[in-house]
């Protein structure tokens, strides 16, 4: 057997298990570095240690697991030759030392080549077992336990020169892995102190060594996320270090819970039994309880951050959180309790209020987040906070502004905000120049400092919490403006439907004088009458509902259609003439469709001298009707009929006219399916064409038997 390994080492279960954990730990880091290789030589040297680290692991595990003589003599071979890619890493990281300080750190690069040639000659005496033998006679002292503790010695030696000689600003990226080398090195030189005092391997030493070795992994891992100059980019989640962290604790406590229970069982023979099962259950429910604590949560986070990052924050995750939660994706909640919430996350705050702001400089409390006020709370930032708020944009904090008042100038706060109970900041929520609100926050579960880190993330998401609450009251202005607007236009569509009522009741009383002893003209004013009551109830009930009702479109004859329009518009001049009827049906209402060819005739009417022409024809196409109302009166442009033709409120008649009747009758026609369009020239007068949908008899007859078949089914 390889004299590396006399005395012989007991195969266990112990020893796999840490040996086949440090090289899954070493080969996970490995490919994570090779993925993200670059070529630098820093990571070249620490891809190097950790392949070689992987393989002098993998041999331990075969040699302990099968007790193989080669796997014996490999294991041998790699446990210096390992050393060699420590170094060359170790020597890499003093070269800006050895720039920087020169002569000082002299005898310190000696020594790492030194080494190397140790490492190689045990590695070549591990290779020729003579030459060990050999030497060791030659030299009085076992060669290779001997050199093994010199390399320890020596690489932790440079390790603990490289922090300590490291600049303090730098110690912060070199930290963790000088810590990792030292746990290595400390547990070789323990073991080759005591195998070199007693002239054998502790096997229990050796077994315990895999375990070292695996907890060296993480503090590699975090080095190297540490330092972006060896170009390797590494991410470690923050989630996935708090569950494992917390794993291993929960872990461990169980583990110590288990052994006290032993030990109680041990030591109470009567009743060891029933004392380890209370003591066992007493223990999981304080693990449970600790485990479901916001508070502990929120202390092993900020541990983690403190300690394993550069940067308290994964910017990232913490916008994701930001957006998801104002979004309601997270906890649901009205938008300035989520608001609240948004902010109180980043800093782990159990609580806050917010204060919503108007241009005119005035407050009023708006919501909070399990931070209830009181019955008579009636306390809102005052007109000088506000400005202060709103110049500086800085978030206060109230318990420095209690011991250090100088720092935020001449602010003078109330004391209502330090009798709020936990009350820590106050953030305030800027939206470009203007101060749409001032949010309260509680003091966090876990004591946590406010740095500038802190500050700039919260200004930051103040900020986007401001734009989406801006965002909001603009998207409620906007429904009240589109309400009034909606409103509006059912009003003017009210009026100019009640004008027209009123000059057809005009025209009736102007006749009055002339025709009143003519039985026709008394018919003719009655129906009138009926017709313009009709049309008053139906505007009433729109304005009671606020909204103009969808047209219910049937079947309507279009001939009859044109015979009541013609016989309403022939008491103007010129009256309006119709061509041959057409026996067509159109999709629509029929009332509305009167008051759509009444505007359009009234208007070509007067458009027209007395002695001019307006005339009406039908055309019958596959799918369309197409009514025609052709006058030769005084024409328009292109650029009017383009331009304000059909623009709400613009008009051409002056006080007479409100200029909406032209748009309501196209979008009434719209409403049916159909269209209006217009040709017209100055001087030759105009045309509209409105193309109506066509409805054949087989479709009606389809509808006619499918209402009969229905009435029959309920029937």
């Amino acid at each position: 057997m390889n004299p590396l390994l006399e005395g012989g080492f007991t195969v266990n279960g112990f020893a796999v298990v840490g040996y086949s954990g440090a090289a899954l730990a070493f080969a996970v880091l490995a490919l994570l570095l090779a993925s993200r290789w670059r070529g630098r030589l820093t990571g070249n040297w620490l891809l190097l240690v950790l392949v070689l680290q992987l393989l002098w692991a993998l041999a331990a595990t075969s040699f302990h697991w099968l007790e193989d003589s080669r796997a014996a003599w490999f294991y041998g071979c790699l446990e210096a030759l390992r050393y060699v890619g420590w170094l060359l890493l170790l020597r890499e990281l003093w070269q800006p030392l050895a720039l920087a300080e020169g002569a000082a750190v002299r005898w310190y690069q000696k020594l790492n080549p030194l080494l190397i040639g140790v490492a190689l000659l045990l590695t070549l005496a591990a290779l020729w077992p003579a030459l060990d033998y050999a030497l060791s006679v030659r030299l009085g002292f076992p060669l290779l336990q001997t050199g093994m503790l010199l390399l320890a010695l020596g690489s932790g030696v440079l390790a603990e020169q490289l922090y300590r000689r490291s600049r303090p600003e730098q110690r912060w990226a070199i930290k963790f892995l000088c810590l990792g080398l030292a746990s290595v090195f400390v547990y070789d030189f323990y073991l080759y102190s005591d195998a070199l005092l007693f002239r054998r391997i502790d096997a229990d030493i050796e077994a315990a060594r895999g375990f070292i070795y695996a907890a060296a992994v993480p503090l590699l891992a975090v080095a190297v996320a540490r330092n972006p100059r060896w170009s390797i980019d590494l991410f470690i989640s923050r989630g996935l270090m708090l569950r494992s962290v917390s794993v291993l604790a929960a872990g461990g406590y169980l583990l110590l819970m288990a052994l006290v229970g032993f030990y109680i069982r041990s030591t109470n023979a009567e009743f060891g039994d029933a004392l380890r099962i209370v003591f066992l259950a007493l223990a999981l429910v304080a693990l449970l309880v600790v485990a479901i604590s916001g508070q502990v949560r929120s202390r092993i986070k900020v541990f983690i951050n403190k300690h394993f990052f550069n940067y308290q924050y994964d910017y990232r995750e913490e916008w994701l959180r930001l957006n998801r939660t104002l979004a309601g994706e997270e906890g649901g909640g009205r938008i300035h309790e989520r608001a609240i919430r948004a902010l109180a996350d980043m800093v782990d705050s159990p609580a806050g209020m917010l204060w919503r702001c108007t241009d005119a400089d005035l407050c009023e409390f708006t919501e909070h987040w399990c931070m209830p006020p009181g019955k008579d709370f009636t306390a809102k930032p005052d007109r000088a906070l506000l400005d202060f708020l709103r110049r500086t944009g800085w978030v206060i904090e109230l318990t420095e502004y209690q011991q250090f008042p100088d720092r935020y100038a001449d602010l003078d706060l109330p004391n209502w905000w330090f009798n709020q109970p936990s009350s820590w900041l106050i953030l305030p929520l800027r939206h470009g120049e203007h101060l749409t609100g001032v949010v309260l926050l509680a003091s966090p579960r876990a004591r946590r400092t406010i740095n500038w880190e802190v500050r700039d993330l919260l200004k930051t998401a103040a900020a986007q919490v401001a734009s989406y609450l801006a965002l909001y009251q603009t998207t409620l202005a906007l429904v009240d403006a589109r309400q009034f607007e909606a409103y509006n236009r059912l009003s003017a569509f009210v009026v100019h439907d009640l004008k027209n009522v009123v000059a057809q009741l005009q025209l009736i009383g102007s006749n009055a004088d002339r025709h009143r002893h003519n039985p026709a003209f008394i018919d003719d004013a009655i129906q009138t009458v009926g017709n313009a009551s009709t049309k008053m109830q139906r505007m009433l009930a729109a304005l009671r509902k606020g909204s103009v009702e969808a047209a219910a479109t049937t079947a309507v004859a279009i001939d009859d259609v044109i015979a009541e329009i013609l016989r309403q518009c022939s008491n103007l001049k010129p009256a309006p003439q119709a061509g041959p009827a057409s026996g067509e049906r159109v999709r629509a209402d029929r009332e509305r469709l009167l008051a759509v060819l009444q505007h359009l005739i009234q208007n070509a009417q007067e458009a027209c001298k007395p002695d001019g022409q307006v005339k009406l024809t039908v055309v019958s196409e596959s799918n369309d009707v197409t009514v025609k109302i052709r006058d030769n009166g005084c024409g328009m442009d292109a650029d009017f009929i383009r331009e304000r033709l059909f623009r709400p409120f613009d008009t051409t008649k002056g006080n007479a006219g409100m200029g909406i009747g032209a748009y309501q009758a196209r979008e009434t026609v719209r409403s049916f399916g159909g269209d209006v369009t217009v040709t017209s020239s100055p001087g030759q007068g105009t045309e509209f064409t409105m193309r109506l949908v066509r409805v054949d008899h087989r479709e009606e007859s389809d509808g006619k038997s499918g209402q009969e078949s229905e009435t029959t089914i309920g029937g």
